[in-house]
């Protein structure tokens, strides 16, 4: 129902669980076949120098977002698995610490601002929304990221993606 827009349900890891057409189009094109081998992780994908990395104008502020964000669900869940993908994303390059996010703003609101093979820039922001009153373990740990166009180009750019 989100079409033209892209969205995606992941687990706790953030590992994908599925997508819509626009977000598997955006997430495909142009990464290295082993990060789409399942399960396929979205940090990754996006971080990694053979990923998004290269096509992510805003890619210093989105990567420290990302890995502040990854930073304090490791804190909050005590998962050990949470904190080895932390440290894995900041192995990367240019991927700065999560401890250089300046201020609060910066965590509420950071646009994705994405190159497309023919040059022109696609702009987003996303929401993540949770299950706090699952009652199943399985629905408690799975997030739906959804991105919305934050120009009219990007929206217009999308609905002729979609046909």
């Amino acid at each position: 129902g989100h079409q033209p827009f892209p969205a995606m349900v992941v687990d706790r890891l953030w590992n994908l669980v599925t997508a819509n057409d626009a977000a598997l189009t955006l997430l495909s094109d142009g990464l290295a076949p082993e990060l789409l081998e399942p399960p396929v992780n979205v940090m990754r994908a996006s971080l990694h120098p053979d990923g998004m990395a290269p096509r992510i104008v805003n890619f210093g502020p989105w990567a420290t977002h990302l890995v502040d964000r990854i930073r304090r669900e490791a804190e909050a869940t005590g998962d050990p698995e949470l904190g080895d993908l932390h440290a894995e994303l900041c192995s990367y390059p240019g991927v700065a610490g999560s401890e250089t996010v300046p201020d609060t703003v910066s965590r509420l609101f950071m646009p994705l601002v994405l190159r497309m093979p023919d040059g022109s820039e696609l702009s987003f922001f996303s929401t993540v929304a949770t299950f706090g009153t699952a009652r199943d373990v399985t629905v408690e740990e799975l997030s739906i990221e959804s991105f919305f166009p934050a120009d009219e180009a990007t929206a217009a750019a999308l609905r002729a993606l979609s046909g």
